[in-house]
């Protein structure tokens, strides 16, 4: 068979605004315009090459030789614009810069560490769902739930202070806009900008974290050699701007589709062993983490198409997640359904290393409603936040029954 590469000019091309507020509430048309317009899509608007296939999503993600992250996850390149704060560590750093965060990170958040906080954010989980049901059990499941437990429970891993936690998710908004264009909804992050950035800078430092926290084991490993010392308080940023919103997102994702989908719920009910199944299935289903940007490192073959160097590559998780190339039925929330291999976390070297604590966060919480709670349902219509990379709710009301 005789393969023709495609120079930009031949690629197929779209004016579709990815971050029109319009698509930002509901991604779906662009995501299908865009994924079926072919492998690989010139966006002109913003010079950008966009994927929303499956399999040409993940074969990006794992070629970091090709395409690397040192110039930005977001829209701006770094190689052409000067970032408005440090590049994040190991976030926006490729090999070999990259390597030495990356091995710290993920020892400190592997899964056997993880064993420790497993039973305290169990009753912490069990206070949280006792108090919203003897409240009457109808309340807004993105502050009083979806928000307030990873507030609890990962700054307490982390070490953070009790004071300002909030802020927390104010700033996340920050970051996450900050990956899309400066439109309107990065101007209203960016009122914020210096306090915020002053605040979380202040919160990296090792003396403000607490003793065994994940913080303050970042600046132990820093003691030890295996960071700088002016690597730590970036990888401890790194945990404040990952950490907190996409989990709060991904557990919102969750109790959305367990309160439109009663039938998905009484089946985690009869088989609580499946929080986990069903927390990634809800992350491919509705990824909190919408999209994500790379950049070329050189000239790249691609999937038939030439791509110039230094260019940033939009890559469109939610589309690949929902991708019918690669999944059954793929707009079906379903528990049946082996959802591993989903993008919502990345995939290769730079794929999320908090994935774990996430991943936990979200089966302790499942694990106790689904032992309390007998059903779930829509108290009014929910309504849709908007941010330029996150899939989110403003306000999510929900009842509970026991």
């Amino acid at each position: 068979m005789t393969s023709i590469r495609q120079d930009a000019a031949a690629l197929p091309t779209s004016d579709i605004d990815p971050f029109d507020h319009e698509n930002l509430r509901d991604r779906t048309p662009m995501q299908i315009a865009l994924r079926e317009a072919g492998p690989v899509v010139y966006l002109n608007r913003y010079d950008v090459y966009a994927l929303g296939r499956y399999d040409e999503v993940g074969a990006a993600m794992v070629d970091w030789q090709h395409f690397q992250v040192g110039a930005g996850v977001g829209l701006a390149n770094f190689h052409t614009e000067k970032p408005w704060r440090l590049p994040a560590m190991p976030t926006e750093s490729d090999p070999p810069l990259h390597d030495a965060p990356r091995r710290v990170l993920s020892k400190i958040l592997s899964p056997r560490v993880l064993r420790r906080v497993r039973e305290q954010w169990t009753a912490d989980a069990e206070e949280l769902v006792e108090r919203l049901v003897a409240a009457g059990g109808e309340f807004d499941a993105m502050p009083a739930l979806a928000a307030a437990f990873p507030l609890k429970v990962f700054p307490d891993a982390v070490g953070l202070p009790k004071e300002g936690r909030e802020d927390l998710l104010a700033y996340g908004d920050l970051v996450f806009n900050a990956f899309g264009p400066k439109n309107d909804l990065f101007t209203r992050s960016a009122n914020r900008l210096a306090e915020l950035s002053a605040w979380v800078t202040t919160l990296c430092a090792r003396e403000v974290l607490a003793e065994g926290g994940f913080g303050a084991e970042i600046w132990a490993a820093a003691d030890r050699g295996d960071l700088t010392q002016q690597q730590a308080p970036l990888v401890v940023r790194s945990l404040l701007s990952a950490g907190v919103d996409t989990t709060v997102h991904g557990i919102a994702a969750i109790l959305h589709a367990f309160a439109t989908h009663p039938e998905q719920w009484q089946r985690l009910r009869e088989q609580p062993q499946l929080a986990r199944v069903a927390f990634d299935e809800a992350v491919r289903w509705a990824s909190p983490l919408q999209m994500v940007f790379h950049t070329t490192a050189t000239e790249t073959a691609f999937a038939d198409a030439t791509i110039p160097k230094h260019k940033k590559i939009l890559m469109l998780l939610g589309a690949a997640n929902r991708d019918p190339r690669r999944w059954h039925n793929p707009d079906a929330f379903d528990l049946t359904r082996d959802p591993s291999g989903h993008l919502g976390f990345g995939m290769g070297i730079h794929q999320c290393v908090g994935q774990h604590v996430a991943r936990l966060e979200a089966e302790v919480l499942l694990t106790v409603l689904a032992r309390r709670i007998k059903q779930i349902e829509p108290a009014a219509p929910p309504r849709r936040g908007l941010n330029n990379t996150l899939q989110t709710w403003e306000s999510l009301p929900i009842r509970v029954s026991t």
